[in-house]
Order: structure tokens, then C-alpha cells, then sequence
């Protein structure tokens, strides 16, 4: 958008802003139309009359522009919008300021009637016979101009009306001439606050239209390595220096339901492992091909494109473990020593399961790699989904920014609304019972499953306001398994750092225990970094886009 503010004491000519609908946008590349933008001004015009001088060259063209102006009733040409209406008085007895005011037209209404008039060629005496109610102008086809580069459109009409309350004032017109203009300012201003409003109204519609476009797009054709398989090593960079650092490390090792799960899938089912050739997909400080090897099997070979695996070489080292082969390197980039390994295992899950697309590198070694007959561990995982009512968390995150500290920051809402939060939810809070919207099967899914629609229902426990939707996974090691294993990242069991992920709603949900909240849920990856998601929900009355990133 072009917005800019010529110097104080020149004419002033600036873009008009108005509501278009995809077509008027697509017309106006080649019919545009004149606009407007809210002018900001300190009200010292007088005093920067000096300033004009060093600039008038650099403007004038600016005043070149009004040099000739047509009367709206009659085909005479005057050298300046003030003459034009000192001439629609003394000619054609029409005052148009007395016009604007009547009607209380704001910008748009007043570009519409200036239209209108020289379309229609319309008559003076028809224009002050008009009574209030519905304008002949109303409709947003006259927003176009009749006039290519009329300078009347491109006059603000509360200036037309501030210079006519001057003048009026100068001659002593009227004893109530000063609480008319201060009633003619705020009614101003209350036309400003709604064409703040409209704008911001736009704004939103702008942006649902980009998410739409975005969640939208045509997924890569079937074949395509996949996104996050495309990226560039230096595009990428920034995800693998993340597990660089040993605190990372440290928190997943500490989640005990995590790396004890891992653990006993492979303690508890040496008959999976022994004599395999077993692949680590991220191996980090090599804990799972470690474990791997403890259970029995003939070789591991562990791949980490990150730092962290200058120390997984020493922790191996450390303990002695020969059989475990480390490669610095993204596996979609190297080449194993081997041709086929019988296991694939990986702590791949993100917030949400598939936040940072880490399964697409196992899927890549899956088919690249992974022998008839071999398996991916963990092999089954599922996403559900629960109601939540906690007013106090509400108010805190959302309802927040309606009063801080005295001042209204509603604003704020739409930067917060969108993003997703992960924290611990309390088993307490939640008042459905929960719904898987998603089965992934880590032997048979494509790349393309991991983007998904798909209705839910939550069967509501508690009457109360639904004030989030909650999302979390639960991971199973069950294929060939004698002592299956599994384990949740649900509200109800023992926290893990992935903890659940938490999608506000703006407005509360009056729900009813024994009934149904029916809702869609649509899971995508974000196009530009193929490593976050965009979570769409639609519910009854609303829809809201998240991100996850």
C-alpha cells in the first residue's frame, strides 16, 4: 500500500482507500480507483509554511494537477476545487459542503456522489431535493471514477467542511458557530472510528484469504521426496543447531515415560532385535542405538545431522559398544554402508506428533532403506482430541488484553488467537471425553496422510463454557511384539516434554454435559517452513487457524 504525506502548505494528494471484493481488485489493474488513506496531522500547517520552498520542484507536479477542474452541473472549467464550489453556489445555488453535511456522507459517500453527479448528469435542484434515507449513490458501483484523475475525488471532504466552518467563523456568521464545529469534529472523529473498523474488518478478510490460500494449495505430486527432503542443508540449519545443545538432550533424557518406554520396547522384546541390522534416525546421544545393541542386535547404524553427534561418538566409545556405527549427516543426504537394514527406530514425535516433519526423514529411510518383512519402531501412533473449560486460563491468555492496566489492547487478540500454546493441561479442566481424529501406521503411511481433514465429535461431560480444544499423542511399539508397549501424552497420565498443545478459543462455547460438540479439524504443513503446522479448526459459529512453530 502507498502511503505517504506531501509537505504542509501544498495541495494534498494522496491515495483513497476503499472495500473491494476480489473482482473490484482484478478490475482495478486496469480501471484503479482513487483513494484515501486518514490524513495524521499536528494541526501547525501555518507554521511550516517555509518548509515548502526547498521542495517545490519535487512537487510540482502535485500542483499541476489542479490547474483544471470541471463543474459538476455544467461543462465550465475552473483553475481549483475552491473555485469549483464558489462557483456550484453562485451559478447553480448548490452548496456542496451543505450537501456533504446533510447526508453525513464520509469518504466513500462522498466519492459515490461526486460520480453519481457526473454520470447521471444529475441537476443541482434534484441533489438539494433529496431527502435523508437511501442515497441514489449507495451502491458501490459509482466508487468508480467517471473522471480520470478528477481532483474533486481526490479533495477530503472534512477538509471542504473544515474550510467552509473557517470562512463561516472569519465572518462572523453565527454566535454558535464554535459548539457547531465542535460537534462537526466529533462527528469526525466517529466517522474515523468506524472507517478504522471497516479497515480492520478488511484486514481480517485478507488474512483468512491468505491462510485459505495457503492450507489450500495443491500438495506436491506424488513421487516428490517430500518438503522437508527438498530443503537445502543451510535451510535446515537452523532446526539441527537446535539439538546441538546438551539441554535438549537432558530433558528428553529425564522424560522418563519417553526414554523408559524405548527401553523396555527393546529389553522386553529381544526376539525383535536379535541378528538385525537396525537403523537410528536422529540418534541425538545415541541412547535408543545403544539400547538397540544391549537387546541383541548384529549391527546399528545411528545418523544425526546435528553437533551432538561428535558426543554420541564418545558416549559410544565410552561404553564400548563396537558395533555401532555413527554418521554425521541429514539421512535424506548420505549414503548407509549397508543396503538394507532390518529396524528402523527414532524418537521422532513433536508437540502435537507432527510438528518439526521429523517422520518424513523416517518415512524417506523407510522406503529408501528398510528391508521386506523389516519394521519401523514406534509402528502405530494416534492424535486425539478433548474439550477444555478453564475461565481462569482464559482470562489470563485471552480476555487479558481487554483491559491492562486501564487501557483497551482488544488488538492484541488477533496476534495472540493464532498461535498455539504448549503447557501442561489439568486432568481437572477437561470436560469431554477424548476422540482420536488420527491413526498413523509408521509401516504403511505416505507422506501425504500426514496432511489430513477429517469431523470429530466430543462427547461433552460437563455442563460449563468450552473455552480450548486440547490436542496430544499416544505412541505404540506393537508390531511382533510379545510385551507390547505403549505409552500417552495425554492430560490424564504422568506429564512428558512434549506436554499437550493447547488451541484457545476466542470466544467460550456454552456446552451441555450428554450432548455433542461436532467440529472439523484440518492438519497442514506451513509451505514456507515445511517444519511447522497450521491447525484449522472449524466449530459451530467459527473457524480459527493456529500455527505450531
Amino acid at each position: 500500500m502507498l502511503n505517504y504525506s506531501p509537505p504542509v502548505g501544498t495541495s494534498r494528494y494522496v491515495i483513497r482507500k476503499s472495500s473491494y471484493s476480489k473482482g473490484d481488485i482484478m478490475a482495478a489493474n486496469t480501471d484503479p480507483l482513487v483513494e484515501e488513506m486518514p490524513e495524521l496531522s499536528d494541526g501547525d500547517d501555518d507554521d511550516d509554511d517555509d518548509d515548502v520552498d526547498g521542495d517545490e520542484e519535487q512537487w510540482q507536479w502535485m500542483e499541476e494537477e489542479r490547474q483544471t477542474v470541471t463543474c459538476l452541473f455544467c461543462e465550465k472549467y475552473l483553475d481549483s476545487v475552491s473555485a469549483t464550489l464558489q462557483h456550484c453556489t453562485a451559478e447553480h445555488q448548490l452548496n456542496l459542503v451543505e450537501i456533504i453535511r446533510k447526508h453525513s456522507l464520509d469518504d466513500y459517500g462522498y466519492i459515490k456522489m461526486i460520480n453519481f453527479i457526473r454520470l447521471t448528469k444529475c441537476s443541482a435542484s434534484c441533489l438539494m431535493e433529496l431527502s435523508e434515507g437511501l442515497l441514489p449513490w449507495d451502491s458501490e458501483d459509482f466508487l468508480k471514477p467517471v473522471l480520470q484523475d478528477d481532483p474533486l475525488l481526490q479533495t477530503d471532504p472534512e477538509e471542504l467542511c473544515g474550510t467552509e466552518d473557517t470562512c463561516s467563523s472569519s465572518r462572523g456568521d453565527s454566535h454558535d458557530e464554535l459548539p457547531r464545529r465542535a460537534l462537526t469534529a466529533e462527528e469526525r472523529v466517529q466517522r474515523s472510528e468506524e472507517a478504522v473498523a471497516r479497515l480492520m474488518e478488511d484486514v481480517h478478510k485478507l488474512k483468512l484469504l491468505v491462510q485459505g490460500l495457503v492450507l489450500n494449495s495443491e500438495p506436491g505430486q506424488a513421487g516428490n521426496l517430500g518438503a522437508v527432503a527438498e530443503l537445502r542443508e543451510d535451510e535446515d540449519e537452523a532446526y539441527f543447531s537446535s539439538y546441538g545443545h546438551y539441554g535438549i538432550h537432558e530433558e528428553m533424557l529425564k522424560d522418563k515415560v519417553r526414554t523408559e518406554s524405548y527401553r523396555d520396547f527393546m529389553n522386553k522384546n529381544p526376539e525383535v532385535f536379535r541378528d538385525k541390522v537396525v537403523l537410528d534416525v536422529g540418534c541425538g546421544t545415541g541412547i535408543l542405538s545403544m539400547f538397540a545393541a544391549k537387546a541383541g542386535a548384529k549391527r546399528v547404524i545411528a545418523v544425526d545431522q546435528s553437533e551432538i553427534i561428535y558426543q554420541a561418538m564418545d558416549i559410544v566409545r565410552s561404553n564400548q559398544l563396537e558395533n555401532i556405527t555413527l554418521i554425521k549427516g541429514r539421512i535424506e543426504d548420505i549414503k548407509l554402508p549397508v543396503e538394507k537394514v532390518d529396524i528402523i527406530i527414532s524418537e521422532w514425535m513433536g508437540y502435537f506428533l507432527l510438528f518439526e516433519s521429523m517422520l518424513d526423514s523416517v518415512l524417506y529411510a523407510r522406503d529408501c532403506y528398510l528391508a521386506d518383512g523389516g519394521s519401523v519402531y514406534p509402528d502405530l501412533c494416534t492424535i486425539s482430541l478433548a474439550a477444555v473449560g478453564d475461565a481462569q486460563k482464559h482470562q489470563d491468555r485471552i480476555a487479558f488484553w481487554e483491559d491492562v492496566y486501564g487501557f483497551n489492547m482488544a488488538c492484541m487478540k488477533t496476534a495472540v488467537m493464532p498461535e498455539a500454546v504448549v503447557e501442561v493441561v489439568q486432568a481437572e479442566t477437561l470436560i469431554s471425553e477424548p476422540a482420536v481424529v488420527q491413526t498413523l501406521d509408521c509401516n504403511t503411511v505416505c507422506l501425504s496422510e500426514l496432511e489430513f481433514t477429517t469431523d470429530f465429535l466430543l462427547k461433552i461431560t460437563k455442563t460449563t463454557d468450552c473455552t480450548a480444544i486440547v490436542g496430544y499423542f499416544d505412541i505404540f511399539f506393537d508390531k511382533g511384539c510379545s510385551n507390547k508397549v505403549t505409552f500417552s501424552t495425554g492430560p490424564q497420565v504422568t506429564k512428558t516434554h512434549w506436554k499437550q498443545t493447547v488451541f484457545l478459543l476466542e470466544k467460550p462455547i456454552s456446552v451441555k454435559a450428554g450432548e455433542e460438540l461436532k467440529g472439523n479439524i484440518t492438519v497442514r504443513k506451513n509451505k514456507k517452513d515445511p517444519r511447522s503446522l497450521f491447525v484449522t479448526f472449524d466449530l459451530p459459529g467459527r473457524k480459527q487457524t493456529y500455527s505450531l512453530q
